[in-house]
């Protein structure tokens, strides 16, 4: 079992780390337009503790950022470094994540998996979420 602890994102210093947790992360993590350093420093102004990573001796071994609009919560990019995982850094993260969600007074919080990834489905399904049978639709509101 690794040691490791849960802190609020370190801006800028944590974004090359988390960065590149992403995008290592597999197909449970779709990267995008928003993800860039640029617009995470945007949504951190509306709430920077909802960014949290797993610190393992100095090292970002998982991250996830939530979002809460003041009615509901969402959960974007839950990531877990190769190495660390199956050793309860995301259910940390999730955990944590989750109780600062519910100390805001959010009362229902979603997340998205991607079609096909039944693990990730699996994994959220085995800690208390919901598959819902809807279909989400999106649109670019610039070039």
């Amino acid at each position: 079992m690794v040691e490791f602890y849960i802190r609020t994102f370190q801006g800028p210093q944590d974004f090359p780390a988390v960065e590149a947790l992403w995008a290592a992360a597999g197909p449970g993590v779709q990267l995008g337009r928003s993800d860039t350093e640029e617009e995470i420093r945007k949504k951190l102004e509306r709430d920077p503790d909802l960014f949290l990573v797993a610190d393992l001796g100095g090292s970002v071994v998982g991250a996830v950022l939530g979002g809460f609009d003041g009615r509901r919560g969402l959960v974007y990019h839950l990531a877990v470094s190769e190495n660390c995982r199956d050793q309860g850094v995301g259910s940390a993260l999730m955990a944590e994540l989750e109780g600062r969600l519910r100390q805001k007074g959010c009362l229902r919080c979603y997340l998205l998996v991607a079609p096909g990834n039944e693990a990730l489905g699996a994994y959220y399904e085995a800690r208390g979420w919901d598959r819902m049978p809807v279909a989400i639709y999106g649109k670019n509101l610039t070039d």
